[in-house]
């Protein structure tokens, strides 16, 4: 067999069996090797879906996805979204094209210093050597994605890698993959001392530990000693609604979050650090707690978050204790005019049990998603790395990882346009996806933050450089052109029924809320 059929094979063997693909000419060995009936192959129309794509996969099965990209101009299409990734703690392994050896010496147009683009955004990067190489540096990009909480590993690989002779196919073993340190048990007996004071208490949390067993331990931690549970404003994954235990969320504005932490003497955070703002503003705190709050760490981020909290709640004698679990809200649905109380009303009520919601809504929903905690259960997805057209893509990859689930995407019209090209593979693929598309015709986000930053009212030609109404984007027109079909709403009634339909249907659609 030759490199790329090594590569492909190695992949497989280890427990990675999805390709996000966008190749190019020095990809066609790599594409060849794709006939491999193990591997799925999932064509993207740029590389920022692919990137997206296995972010949302991980996302759902913490199980590395690979990316195919064309080379160093491929690789930064991407890197928005492999940040994203990062930030998320997901594992992805990135194949990224190169020219052959030989080649590198004429200076060809397409070449660039690929190491030097993917080592900010990546935990490993290795340059394939030789054909004969391929599977143990395979090996070694899987076992590092695969580490705990998730990695990005990039892996370069050369045409003449990929056309040699690789030899006789090789299955090699896992390689050994590093396990999360736990918390000793100091920390946790000192922090166990914090929840017993009786001084108010939050529990932030991240990562792993807002889902599963984890959520479970929180709960009873909850129950046991009155503190509260958060989570920052964007997480990677939280299991939510009815029957799960509820987390209340941090405010995204500055102010709103000062408020918010004030009243807590002390500050627990797992898997997460403490809160900052998102951005620097004039005259206000990058640090949002208040100056008397302590902050104690009982899972670093990259630690074992689960494991700490089950030690945290046996130093507490609280392993007995029954967690308090969200109960179902009323799920009537809403009339009148569309805004973001009656668009989360809209979505409470429709959405089914075992959903999965990515969340890019920014202005819309941005401070109403607490409307929607006593929903069916579901899984909600948010944008860890802040930049925007993380939404449709992730949604993919989410659907991807399960096919049985509904998956609804909301999403602003400025970021959709960034990666509306997931349009076009939920269409191929017949991806079980709602997208709904917030058309305010601006990036209406950066009119507050106009005002956030002191600049006052924007004028006519910074309005030129936030708006885009002119021309309006025809979200219909888009859908249609790329297989999806779909439907625009004005009334928070259009909004639930169009939702309900959606949830019986089969493949992919669209909803164009016209705000």
């Amino acid at each position: 067999m030759n490199g790329a059929e090594s590569l492909v094979d190695t992949l497989t063997d280890h427990g990675v069996d999805i390709c996000f693909a966008n190749p190019g000419t020095s990809e066609m060995h790599f594409l060849k090797a794709l006939e491999n009936p193990r591997m799925r192959s999932v064509l993207c129309l740029f590389e920022g879906v692919c990137t997206g794509a296995a972010d949302g996969y991980y996302r759902m099965k913490d199980t590395p996805a690979s990316t195919l990209l064309h080379l160093g101009p491929g690789l930064a299409n991407g890197l928005a979204n492999i940040h994203n990734a990062k930030r998320a703690s997901s594992g992805m392994v990135n194949i990224v094209g190169e020219h052959s050896a030989a080649h590198l010496k004429y200076d060809p147009p397409l070449m660039s210093d690929i190491e030097g683009l993917a080592r900010p955004l990546s935990h490993w990067v290795r340059r394939v050597e030789s054909s004969r190489a391929v599977a143990w540096d395979v090996a070694a990009a899987v076992s590092k994605a695969s580490e705990y909480p998730g990695q990005i590993a990039t892996l370069i690989l050369p045409g003449d890698a990929s056309w040699q002779d690789a030899g006789e196919r090789v299955s090699l073993p896992a390689l050994p993959i590093a396990q999360p340190a736990t918390p000793d048990a100091a920390r946790v007996d000192h922090i166990a001392q914090v929840l017993r004071s009786g001084e108010p208490t939050l529990i932030v949390l991240a990562g792993r530990s807002t889902r599963g067993r984890a959520l479970e331990l929180a709960g009873k931690l909850k129950a046991a000693s009155g503190c509260r549970l958060a989570t920052q404003f964007f997480s990677a994954r939280i299991e939510r609604g009815a029957g799960r235990v509820t987390l209340e969320r941090i405010p995204y504005a500055v102010n709103a979050a000062v408020d918010y932490l004030k009243g807590f003497r002390h500050i627990i955070t797992v898997e997460t650090t403490e809160p900052v703002a998102f951005f620097s503003y004039p005259d206000k705190p990058s640090l949002l707690k208040s100056a008397g709050t302590s902050v104690h760490a009982l899972a670093e981020v990259g630690e074992d978050g689960t494991a700490a909290l089950e030690m945290l709640v046996e130093a507490l004698g609280a392993t007995r204790t029954q967690a308090v679990l969200q109960q179902r809200a009323d799920a009537s649905a809403p009339t009148g005019a569309l805004n973001p109380a009656s668009i989360a009303q809209a979505l409470a009520a429709a959405l089914p049990e075992d959903c999965i919601l990515v969340d890019e809504s920014l202005t819309t929903g941005r401070e109403t998603m607490g409307l929607t905690v006593g929903a069916a259960r579901h899984d909600l997805i948010n944008n860890m790395g802040g930049s925007i057209g993380y939404g449709t893509p992730v949604a993919t990859g989410a659907a991807l990882a399960c096919p049985e689930r509904r998956v609804f995407c909301m999403v602003g019209d400025g970021s959709a346009m960034y990666t509306i090209q997931s349009l076009w593979t939920q269409a191929r693929e017949g991806l079980n996806i709602t997208t709904i598309i917030f058309a305010n015709n601006s990036y209406a986000i950066l009119k507050a933050e106009y005002a956030n930053m002191g600049a006052g009212a924007p004028g006519e030609r910074a309005l030129a450089m936030i708006d885009i109404d002119r021309p309006r984007i025809d979200w219909l027109a888009m859908a249609k052109s790329m297989g999806v079909p779909a439907v625009a709403v004005d009334t928070a009634e259009a909004f639930h029924e169009a939702m309900a339909d959606s949830v019986h249907a089969v493949g992919p659609c669209l909803i164009e809320v016209r705000l």
